[in-house]
């Protein structure tokens, strides 16, 4: 039986939309104090949808009378929820049809409770982050900095007393992570009733990776070289045969992707196996001077050295992001393991959307959508208004206004171009300029210098990219 001091809750607000969360902060308080968070996900969500209807038939009656959300243990393992309003009528469940976009809420309720566990999919996005981009631009400014330092330009000393970061800081990259997923469970919430955020924790074992197998017990103190030969590690890791040419039964040796004498250095993620024409061929030059071929130069990169940035960025990651939509949503962490069960019970494909609707307890997912929208973050500018050349110094500075004639780079238009090379419908996002001849980037390569005057607004940019794609066949 659930504590005595803490068996029931009173609350008494105005028909407002904003006192919802309130009263399912309430109900979870209840919850935990009886310890029986089992019930949390059915209980919340049956809390937001009375306590929706009875706000939302107040507002439309004009009732300005109070709410009153009332819960009680009313035995061991039941919970009574009372919600009670003054609004005239009483309401009146219906079935809408399957073009409807609104009445749903007594409905959902009733479907719920009848066939709890069953899973719809009503919107997929997938969001492509640019964390790479912003590592990139960070490096290179930090090299920027650096080479004006070292070749005594005057530039400033480098400060080392403003180095104190505060608990859990996470790099620009990272952060944009979880920026961007919050920025989109906000704008979710606001087109539709969000009620719970489902999350996969997942942990990835970054040395069982790096390993390709299962470790147990000493053998994560085992660095990769632990029981073999380099010579030995690398013939196995690239199969017997040439990392360049691929041609196997000949003689070996080992080459430094990187040359020492250009900097390289003699760690295992720079060696691979080379075949001795290929390897006196190459000499001292790099990979990148060498191969020629873009396919093969990405095969023998990805091969020499297999990074764990995206594992690694999980992994810093995976609370902060808890705990910024726990503050927005009461959000339900399960593990990467039960949404594989979930997949594969139900007969889904391997994908990133599908996955994202098999989290959670579920007993079935009944519709899948497609295609999906795939929204990639391309940013919206940049502060900086000198641009600087491939040695650091300024090459070109960009105008103060960010807007010429209402339209702003990145901004999605239509132009219908009536004379002239371009002649015809262009659409794409566009690049001004302040001539009022602007740039326009379609599907199909760049319209330039187009008038201002010959083109329409369709969507102003907000920082990102989209495209669709269709979701993989169902099994």
């Amino acid at each position: 039986m659930p504590p005595s001091d803490s068996h029931l809750v009173s609350l008494v607000f105005p028909p407002e939309p904003v006192w919802v969360r309130a009263a399912r902060e309430a109900v979870r308080t209840l919850l935990a104090a009886a310890d029986r968070r089992d019930l949390a996900d059915t209980a919340l969500l049956l809390t937001s949808e009375a306590v929706t209807n009875s706000v939302n038939a107040c507002l439309r009656s004009g009732c300005s009378t109070p709410v009153t959300l009332f819960a009680e243990w009313t035995a061991p393992h039941v919970l009574r929820v009372l919600v009670q309003d003054e609004a005239p009528g009483l309401p009146v469940p219906r079935a809408p049809a399957s073009e409807d976009e609104h009445g749903r809420g007594l409905a959902r309720i009733a479907a719920f409770t009848a066939q709890a566990g069953e899973r719809r999919g009503r919107y997929s996005v997938q969001l492509d982050h640019r964390g790479a981009v912003i590592r990139k631009k960070l490096a290179q400014r930090a090299a920027y900095r650096r080479r004006r330092r070292t070749s005594n330009l005057r530039y400033r000393a480098p400060r080392f007393n403003n180095r104190t970061r505060p608990d859990g800081w996470l790099a620009p990259s990272l952060q944009h992570r979880v920026t961007t997923t919050v920025s989109w469970v906000t704008r979710l919430s606001r087109w539709a009733p969000v009620r719970a955020v489902h999350v996969e924790r997942v942990a990835f074992d970054t040395h069982a990776i790096s390993a390709g197998r299962p470790l147990e017990g000493a053998e994560y103190q085992h660095g990769t070289l632990h029981g073999t030969e380099a010579r030995e590690y690398l013939l196995a890791k690239f199969g017997r045969a040439c990392a360049y040419c691929g041609i196997t039964e000949v003689p070996l040796n080992i080459d430094h992707v990187h040359p020492r004498s250009r900097g390289g250095s003699d760690r295992i993620s720079n060696l691979v196996t080379a075949c001795i024409p290929c390897n006196e061929t190459k000499s001292n030059r790099s990979v990148q001077e060498f191969v020629r071929d873009k396919t093969k130069l990405a095969k023998i990169l990805a091969q020499a050295k297999a990074p764990l940035r995206d594992a690694a960025a999980v992994q810093s990651t995976r609370w902060a992001l808890w705990r910024a939509l726990d503050q927005m949503l009461p959000t339900h962490i399960v593990s990467g393991g039960r949404t594989k069960w979930n997949r594969t019970r139900c007969g889904l494909p391997k994908s990133h959307t599908l996955d994202a609707l098999d989290v959670g307890k579920l007993d079935t997912v009944t519709e899948t959508i497609t295609p999906i929208l795939v929204a990639g973050c391309s940013g919206r500018g940049q502060h900086q208004r000198t641009s600087p050349d491939r040695h650091g110094f300024p090459r070109r500075t960009s105008p103060r206004v960010k807007a010429v004639h209402g339209y702003a780079t990145g901004d999605l238009v239509t132009a219908s171009v009536p004379k002239g090379k371009y002649t015809g419908t262009h659409t794409g996002r566009v690049m001004i300029r302040t001539t009022g001849r602007f740039d326009i980037r379609t599907a199909h390569g760049l319209a330039a210098g187009i008038r201002h005057t010959n083109i329409r607004l369709l969507q102003r940019g907000d920082g990102y990219t989209y495209t669709h794609q269709p979701e993989p066949t169902c099994t």
